[in-house]
This record gives structure tokens, C-alpha cells and sequence, in this order.
């Protein structure tokens, strides 16, 4: 592996972890990752603590930045505009080019575009939160914002709602579907933490969208009509519904790879072109397509991926699903199944008068997936009874195990323990 030149296209956390894990593996490679978005590494996941002036940006980066030199990673801060992988060439905007043996495309999501009327058109007042440089827009327009409205019942959106609501700004939130994170929420959970975000002040809306974005003077966003028929002013317009890998511009690339929903790769994370591989959010992996885009798969998938890189046989597989979350300061954690297919049973219990719930789902007679709002909890713990297929009621008894011991957050488990034993019979 002596001086194999491996090159990384993204510094999130697939391309950073990729790097790190090709540097204990390969010595004296020489290893460079390229970005446009950022010199340096940053914890996207905390981005909303930026924007809420809690953290500056140079405090989100996990790495001191001594760490880059020190580990022989050469950073460029710079867009790719072509690959050509007859030469082994990658090409930037500044007119550079870089050689390699081995490159990753490792660049992420970016956000979905609706098509709604006048969003095209508008020139200034329209944010997204994915980014650094939507971070960088945000912080310009939330000073003067007076109505604002967020467009898109999930993560990114209720974390643009929060730093809205920390700056004082107005804020509606607009959800299509039935129920806030309805791809995670179970009826229940979603009217605790529904009744939690309005208790902040905010105008929560389900069952309703964006259908037409008016503009004022110099195409700035002024107003929306929504799928009700109502208009409301708005001079900032959050747009979070949902993320799409970022591949669109490789198809006008000397050498594209397969591309469908994202980069095609084997389970070896190998892309239709022997040289390339891709992993990470922009990845459509295996024969069944599926694209993950969450931080702890894309960190599993850069370990992988370095692997296969640098010579190991790897297939990868799907792990147990896992997410955690917060809304405002609400905790919310879901491993396994997060809803019940056909034959599966649900068993639901909450706390009275308290943001507390537990949600169990059953599937051929195992315990296969888990929901929890109010405490923080041990998702290791549930995987293990996931792959053991542990019968619900063992669960049951066992819930305190999984608790994190927290200063004045455990939250007793008796009442919904009862609940739950009830739902059993």
C-alpha cells in the first residue's frame, strides 16, 4: 500500500471516518479529502447550537485542527467540478487537479426543492438547514425575520423551529402529514410531543402545506397561501422536507458512475467503475437499493468502506435501526421497527399529565422494535434483545435496565410498566 493515493470527495462524517480508518491501515498512503462546503470537519448534528449562539463554529469540529497535520490528511477546501477515471483525475473549480489510485465519493445529502408556485422565483427569504452555508443564511435573515414559517414535520425542521423560537422569531410550523415525524411517531408520542412544541409558542399545523409563496419587492419572499386556502405573511421560509443524496452533479462527470436514487455500489460499497467507491447518504447500496441517511449508519459505512479501500472483503448489511433526538428539550430515542407491519402488535403506554410514553411493537412473537419519549435510554441494550428476539414481556420487566442513570432524569417506569402488562392480556 506504500504512497497509494486515495482521495475522499466530502468531509462529513462517512469521508472523515473513512480517512481516519485508511490511515491506520495504509501508513504511507497519501490521503487528501476535498470539500466545498467546509476547510474543515464539523458536526452537522449540531448546527442548531451554532445558530442559537451556544457554540461557535469552530467549536462543532470533533478534531483539534493540529489533528489533520499530524495524521498526514491533506485538506483541500475547494468544489469538485469533474472526474476522470481513464487517468485517475479529479478536477476543482480552482482549476486544480488531484491523482489518486482510489476515490470515495462520500458527499452527502442535499436538501429536497418543492415545486411550489413562486419558489423558483425568489431571490432572497428561502433558507434550508442542511449546510454550512445554510447555517451562514440563516444567521443573515433570522435578525430582520418578523413571520417566519417552517415547511417539513421532521428533524431538521423542528431544530430550525427551536433556533427560530430562541431568537423570538414568530414561527408557523406546516406538516403534511396527519401527525408531527409521522415517519417515526406513533399517534400517541406524536400528541405529547405535538402539545410539547405548541407549549413553546408554536403555531403547529398538520394536515397542511405550502401551495403558492408570493414575492414582494426584489423577489423577496413576503407571503405564503397554504393547501387551506389561508395566506399568511412571511418574509423567511424554511424549507425541510427531507433530504436527497447530493449526486446531481455527477452526471456531467468525463466518468460518472451508476446512479439512481443515489450512487450505485455493491455491498463492497464498490460503484459501477473499479477505482470508485461511495458510501455514506449519497450511497444507493445492493441489489435492494436501499439509501441510509443517518449519522450513525454513515459513520459505520465510512469504517466499511475504508476496509474495503485498502483490500478487506466486507458485505455490508443493514443494521438494527436506531435514531435519538430532541425536541426542544423533550428526548426521544427509537430503535428496530419504528412502526407495525401487517400482523404485528403495538403495546402503548404514557404517563399521565407527563411527556412520557412507551411504544413496543411484536413481530412474529419477538420484541422487534421500541419508541420512547421523556428519558434517555441505552440503545445497545435493545438491539441486543432485537438479534435475541426477547418476547415483549421480557422487555417489559427488564426497561430500567436500558435507562441511562441521569441526575433527576430516570424517570420511574412502575406506572407504565402496568400499563403495558395490561396490554399483554
Amino acid at each position: 500500500m506504500a504512497q497509494q493515493k486515495f482521495l475522499i470527495i466530502g468531509n462529513g462524517v462517512t469521508g472523515v471516518t473513512a480517512a481516519m480508518t485508511i490511515r491506520a491501515r495504509a501508513p504511507q498512503a497519501e490521503i487528501t479529502i476535498i470539500s466545498g462546503e467546509s476547510p474543515y470537519f464539523f458536526s452537522r448534528t449540531a448546527m442548531m447550537y451554532a445558530l442559537m449562539g451556544h457554540m461557535e463554529l469552530p467549536q462543532l469540529e470533533p478534531y483539534e485542527r493540529s489533528v489533520w497535520k499530524q495524521k498526514k490528511i491533506h485538506l483541500v477546501h475547494d468544489w469538485v467540478t469533474d472526474i476522470d477515471a481513464t487517468r485517475g483525475l479529479v478536477s476543482t473549480s480552482s482549476s486544480r487537479s488531484f491523482a489518486f489510485d482510489r476515490l470515495l465519493l462520500a458527499t452527502g445529502s442535499c436538501p429536497r426543492q418543492p415545486d411550489w408556485p413562486g419558489l423558483a422565483e425568489a431571490r432572497s427569504g428561502v433558507v434550508n438547514f442542511v449546510s454550512k452555508q445554510d447555517l451562514e443564511k440563516c444567521e443573515q435573515l433570522i435578525p430582520s425575520a418578523r413571520n417566519a414559517t417552517v415547511v417539513g414535520g421532521g428533524l431538521i425542521g423542528v431544530e430550525l423551529v427551536e433556533c427560530l423560537v430562541h431568537h423570538k422569531v414568530p414561527v408557523r410550523f406546516l406538516v403534511r402529514e396527519p401527525h408531527f415525524f409521522h415517519a417515526a411517531l406513533g399517534k400517541g408520542e406524536a400528541a405529547i410531543v405535538e402539545a410539547h412544541l405548541r407549549h413553546h409558542g408554536i403555531d403547529l399545523r398538520t394536515n397542511e402545506t405550502v401551495a403558492r409563496v408570493g414575492l414582494g419587492q426584489n423577489a423577496q419572499v413576503a407571503e405564503i397561501e397554504t393547501s387551506t386556502g389561508q395566506n399568511h405573511p412571511c418574509d423567511l421560509l424554511g424549507v425541510t422536507i427531507g433530504v436527497e443524496p447530493a449526486v446531481s452533479w455527477l452526471r456531467t462527470v468525463s466518468t460518472p458512475p451508476k446512479i439512481g436514487r443515489g450512487i450505485r455500489v455493491d455491498d463492497s460499497f464498490q460503484t459501477s467503475i473499479p477505482s470508485i467507491y461511495a458510501a455514506g447518504d449519497c450511497a444507493e447500496i445492493g441489489s435492494s437499493g436501499f439509501v441510509e441517511q443517518l449519522w450513525y449508519s454513515a459513520k459505520r459505512q465510512g469504517e466499511l468502506v475504508a476496509r474495503s479501500m485498502t483490500g478487506d472483503k466486507v458485505s455490508y448489511a443493514r443494521p438494527v435501526f436506531f435514531n435519538s433526538s430532541k425536541f426542544f428539550d423533550l428526548e426521544f430515542t427509537t430503535v428496530g421497527l419504528p412502526h407495525p407491519g401487517a400482523g404485528d402488535r403495538e403495546y402503548f403506554s404514557s404517563i399521565p399529565g407527563r411527556p412520557v410514553s412507551v411504544r413496543l411493537i411484536e413481530h412474529n412473537g419477538a420484541f422487534a422494535g421500541i419508541s420512547l419519549l421523556g428519558s434517555r435510554w441505552r440503545h445497545e441494550l435493545f438491539e441486543r434483545w432485537i438479534a435475541e428476539a426477547q418476547p415483549v414481556s421480557f422487555v417489559i420487566e427488564n426497561l430500567e435496565k436500558a435507562q441511562f442513570d441521569v441526575e433527576f432524569g430516570r424517570v420511574p417506569m412502575g406506572e407504565v410498566r402496568a400499563q403495558l402488562k395490561r396490554c399483554l392480556t
